[in-house]
């Protein structure tokens, strides 16, 4: 199982986001810091899935990570070109 992590800043406080890549599907969690609870985001933001790519891209450039989970967000975000 892969993992990724970020963060951001909202008006609610710092909100942390994990987003897990385990039989070939992510599943994408979520949490304040203030609240010791994870929550499943059932229907990520298209806000969330470009933030995701971008650490999986960077990743990737770091050789960290295969092309193919790069390939597959493309895909969810509707980016990936038809060959």
């Amino acid at each position: 199982m892969e993992s990724h992590e970020w963060n951001e800043r909202t008006d609610e406080g710092k909100r942390f986001y994990r987003a897990n890549y385990h039989g070939q599907e992510f599943r994408i969690l979520t949490t304040l810091k203030s609240d010791p609870d994870w929550e499943v985001l059932e229907e990520p933001s298209e806000e969330v899935w470009r933030a995701l790519r971008d650490i999986v891209w960077k990743k990737y450039q770091r050789k960290r990570c295969p092309w193919e989970r790069v390939a597959l967000l493309d895909k969810i975000l509707g980016d990936d070109i038809p060959k």
